[in-house]
């Protein structure tokens, strides 16, 4: 049985019918063709799935399409803000912060909910919050100087 659901996806309306068991991350990639979204684990394990749901990060693998009906749903195809990148993207490109690129997306969505609670995050509470995002290529540390790049931009400082 076909569900029928409402989304607000990067500030546009959506609507579409969806079955009961659907994920969220499948809704979002093959419905609405925002691919940013990875599907890399399968098991909620790996974080590349990771969106923000009515402002808060989670795995959309964990979450069916029908229980985002009405909800708020930003991608990181919504980070950017007329053409200028978000302060994370800048930070991921300038400090070099990816390097095959899978895990990025969700790195990025799980950096942005973090710097929304914590504008000044040392390092150890950075990798803290990237505990549930998993990168096989790098050693993590472009990926911290990435979001303390991003940090100090928010807060102001020329980066």
């Amino acid at each position: 049985m076909k569900n029928k659901i409402s989304v607000n996806v990067n500030g546009k309306q959506y609507e579409g019918e969806v079955e009961g068991r659907e994920l969220l991350v499948n809704f979002l990639r093959e419905h609405l063709s925002l691919t940013g979204t990875h599907i890399g684990c399968d098991t909620s394990s790996c974080g590349a799935c990771t969106i923000h749901l009515n402002g808060h990060a989670v795995k959309s693998c964990t979450v069916l399409a029908v229980q985002a009906d009405g909800a708020e749903v930003t991608t990181v195809e919504g980070l950017a803000t007329n053409g200028e990148l978000h302060p994370i993207q800048e930070g991921f490109k300038e400090e070099h912060g990816l390097q095959c690129g899978f895990c990025t997306p969700g790195m990025m969505m799980t950096a942005v909910d973090l710097l929304k609670s914590n504008a000044n995050p040392t390092e150890h509470e950075i990798r803290d919050a990237l505990e549930g995002n998993f990168c096989r290529c790098t050693g993590y540390h472009n990926i911290v100087k990435s979001i303390q790049y991003a940090a100090k931009k928010m807060n102001g400082a020329t980066a």
